[in-house]
Parts: structure tokens; C-alpha cells; sequence
């Protein structure tokens, strides 16, 4: 038994194990980085005050509906440069001209997005919002919403040097930014540092300067290094290249649209769960929080198998693609069945670390934090599958039908049982996260079904 299990991993499922894992590795650990700066917005928002951290949360639920669009455009430009690289180890021009055109698209997002987030007082207040509230989340986005399009370049050079296999770089820049966004915010929202005190906006300035730190500092490092530097990525940035950049735009907006389903179903719940109780929103807000540093192990091994898989289907061989998007399927499956079963088995003790039991208040959001803990868990294979599986496909470049299987699990699936549950049968809260998972459940059968019929036809095109 162990001789089998030597020579499975000294051969070709072993390599690709060893090459996924180094790959997702930097890149998990950046995901857990950039939720480490937005953890750290929101506790010195909490520092300056709840209504500041409330207005901060409404600013920051309208920027993301607009900041996922631009992730999901920046996404198309790794398994184009993986399919370029896995036909041409060597290639050069091509990988440049797809990161221009990249870094184009995304351009584009960000001037649209900066349009939306401007008005960001009036649409609130037109969405019933407190006024006062509205007009506080209004200066914080009209400062904060300049730093999209460097994350957005960000975004685009990290999976450049993902698919080259290298994204090391991306984390220690990520995590300088934890620190210099956490300094920043400090002396812009209080007046430290002999910085004069903006409040709000000054949490916004400080994140779009660490945005800018960011994309420079990775921009510089790719500049420098020996092995990056060769493709001069920014040289001739004005020149078009039409069919890349038609390319970016056919694989990236049904990406882009995917993420768009997925976050609008959760805002629904947001919203619905808050008109029902704030003990049973407080308690939301809890699970949503874990499961979400839970999902970013999954997102990361997404990442990787887009470009594992992109690279076999670029060397043409239909063997590495199906190895590739399996391994990653059983990683991310692994650790979130581990994850479920802590969720499960520890509801308590999670919701422990968020509430301060010797308050009241605490103890009447108690009981609704561990049933939606334990829900959360029930979904967290499900999470994991869905998102790895959409990662393999985009590998293949096959992105339409995943938003398909997307806007049907979740809107029509998922969010009519939630509101049957939580309303027809009275469970409140706990029938919304039950209408949850089912979605999830019922997404990752989809991908994982689809993914399972791609890899046994190779390198037959999507349809």
C-alpha cells in the first residue's frame, strides 16, 4: 500500500499535486492578506464611531457590486496567458500584448465604476437609506473609489505572474500593504502623525493609496527582476491589439457576471434577514464572516487550477488537463470537509471569538449565530466544489455556461427556497441560509458535473 502510494506521487498526479500546491500556496495566503486590510478598515471605523462604521458598510456594499466586475474581467488575462505559455514556453510578445489589453479592459470598468461610485449619496438615499448616512458614505467613496483602477492593474499583474508560476511577489507586496494601509488609517482618520483628521474619508484615501502602493511596488518588482523584466509589459502600453482585447471581454464578462449573481444573492440575504430581526442580522454577519475567511483556501486553489489546466490545454495535452483539475477539486474538497466539520461540530466557540457573552445584548445574538454557523458548515464543501470547479473550467476558457449554471442556482434555485423557508414556513433567518446552501449545493453539482464531462473530452470546445 505505501509502495503504491510512493510511485503515485513520484509520478505524474504526484508532480501535479506538488506544482498546484505551490502555486495556490502564495496565493491563498494574499487572499487572507487583502482580507486582513479591509478587516483593519472596518475595526478603526468601528474606533471612530458605529455611525461611521455604518455609513463605512453601505459604501463598501455598493463598491464591491461594481469592484467584482472589474475582478471579473482581470481574471480572462490568466488562462489566456496560460493557454499562450502552454503552446510557447518561451513566448514574450503575446503575454505582453494580453496583459495591455488586460490592463485596457480594466480601465475601462474603473471609469464606468468611478461614474457610480461618485453618486454614491444619491443612490443610497434613493435605496431609502438614512440621508446622513448616505451623505457620509458618499465622501468616503468619492475618496475611496480613485484607488480601483490600481487594484484592478494589480489584479491583472498578479495573475500574470501567476501564470508564470511565480506569485510570491504578489504577497509580500500585499501584505507591505496591510501595514502602510493600517498606518495611513490611523493618522488620516484620527489626526496622528501631525495628518490633519478626515474621519471616513480618511479610511478611503488611505485605501486607495495603499491600491497604489500595490500595483507600483508589483509593477517595480516586475520591472527589475531578471526574469520579468524581458517582457516589458508596459512598453508601447497605447498600441490596440483587437482580437486580445475582444478575448479579454468574451471570457471576462460572463466571469464577471458569475460573481455578480453570487454577491447579489448574499446582499439579498443581507437585506432580507435585517428586515426580519437585528439579533438574527448581527448573528449573519458572524457566520458570513467565517465562512468567508474559509472560502479564500478554495478561491486560491481556484486561481491556481485555472492556470494548471490553461497551461495543459495550451501544450495541447488532454491527460495534464483532467489530472490538473481533479487534484485541485480533491485539495480544496479535503480542506473543506475539514472545515464543515469544525463549523458543525464547534458553533459556539467560533461565534465565542465575535460576542462578548457577558453582555445581554451578546446572548440574544448567541443562539442565531451557532444555527447559522452550523448551516454555514453544512455548505462549505459545496462552496469550495463550486468555486474550484468555475476555476478549472475558465482554465478551458469555458466561462459562459458557468454563468449560466450561476444566475440558476442561486436566483432561481437557491433564493425562492430561502424565501419560501423563511417566510411560507416562518423560519426567518435559518430558511434564508438553508435557500443558501441549497444554491451552493446545487452551483458545485453543476460545475463539478460540467468539469467531469470536459475532462473526459479534453480538448473537444465547450458547448
Amino acid at each position: 500500500m505505501l509502495t503504491t502510494i510512493r510511485t503515485a506521487l513520484a509520478g505524474a498526479w504526484g508532480t501535479e499535486l506538488r506544482a498546484t500546491a505551490a502555486l495556490s500556496g502564495p496565493i491563498i495566503l494574499t487572499n487572507f492578506a487583502q482580507i486582513a486590510i479591509t478587516t483593519t478598515d472596518v475595526v478603526m471605523m468601528g474606533w471612530l464611531s458605529p455611525r461611521a462604521l455604518a455609513a463605512g458598510t453601505l459604501g463598501v456594499n455598493l463598491y464591491y457590486a461594481v469592484f467584482v466586475v472589474g475582478v471579473g474581467i482581470a481574471m480572462a488575462v490568466a488562462p489566456m496567458l496560460a493557454h499562450e505559455l502552454g503552446r510557447n514556453r518561451f513566448a514574450v510578445r503575446e503575454l505582453r500584448r494580453t496583459v495591455r489589453q488586460g490592463l485596457w479592459a480594466t480601465t475601462l470598468v474603473a471609469a464606468a465604476a468611478w461614474l457610480v461610485l461618485w453618486h454614491t449619496e444619491v443612490i443610497l438615499a434613493a435605496m431609502g437609506q438614512d440621508p446622513e448616512l448616505a451623505a457620509d458614505a458618499g465622501r468616503y467613496m468619492r475618496a475611496m473609489q480613485w484607488g480601483l483602477l490600481p487594484y484592478l492593474w494589480f489584479f491583472t499583474l498578479r495573475s500574470f505572474i501567476a501564470a508564470l508560476e511565480r506569485p510570491l511577489a504578489g504577497l509580500v507586496v500585499t501584505a507591505a500593504a496591510i501595514l502602510l494601509n493600517a498606518l495611513l488609517c490611523w493618522a488620516l482618520m484620527f489626526g496622528k502623525l501631525g495628518a490633519p483628521a478626515f474621519g471616513l474619508a480618511g479610511a478611503g484615501i488611505a485605501s486607495s493609496i495603499a491600491a497604489f502602493f500595490m500595483f507600483a511596488s508589483l509593477q517595480g518588482f516586475i520591472a527589475c527582476d531578471r526574469r520579468f523584466r524581458r517582457y516589458a509589459l508596459l512598453g508601447r502600453f497605447w498600441r490596440a491589439d483587437g482580437p486580445r482585447f475582444r478575448e479579454v471581454w468574451w471570457i471576462g464578462a460572463p466571469v464577471a457576471a458569475t460573481f455578480l449573481f453570487e454577491v447579489g444573492v448574499f446582499n439579498v440575504a443581507v437585506f432580507t434577514i435585517g428586515l426580519i430581526d437585528a439579533d438574527q442580522l448581527a448573528a449573519n454577519a458572524i457566520a458570513f464572516q467565517i465562512a468567508s475567511v474559509t472560502f479564500m483556501v478554495p478561491m486560491g486553489i481556484a486561481q491556481a487550477a485555472t492556470v494548471r489546466v490553461g497551461l495543459a490545454a495550451g501544450a495541447g495535452d488532454a491527460r495534464a488537463i483532467a489530472r490538473s483539475g481533479w487534484i485541485a477539486l480533491t485539495l480544496g474538497g479535503s480542506f473543506m470537509t475539514a472545515m464543515a466539520i469544525l463549523l458543525v461540530s464547534a458553533p459556539q466557540t467560533l461565534a465565542g471569538f465575535f460576542l462578548d457573552l457577558d453582555d445581554p445584548a451578546a446572548r440574544a445574538v448567541l443562539p442565531y449565530a451557532i444555527v447559522f454557523i452550523g448551516l454555514a458548515g453544512l455548505f462549505q464543501i459545496a462552496d469550495g466544489l463550486q468555486s474550484i470547479g468555475a476555476g478549472c473550467l475558465r482554465g478551458l476558457k469555458d466561462t459562459r455556461t458557468p454563468m449560466l449554471f450561476a444566475g440558476v442556482g442561486y436566483w432561481v434555485a437557491g433564493l425562492p427556497i430561502g424565501l419560501g423557508l423563511a417566510f411560507g414556513l416562518e423560519l426567518e433567518g435559518t430558511g434564508i441560509w438553508i435557500g443558501l446552501a441549497s444554491g451552493l449545493g446545487f452551483v458545485a453539482a453543476l460545475m463539478v458535473a460540467r468539469w467531469s464531462r470536459r475532462a473526459r473530452l479534453g480538448l473537444v470546445p465547450a458547448g
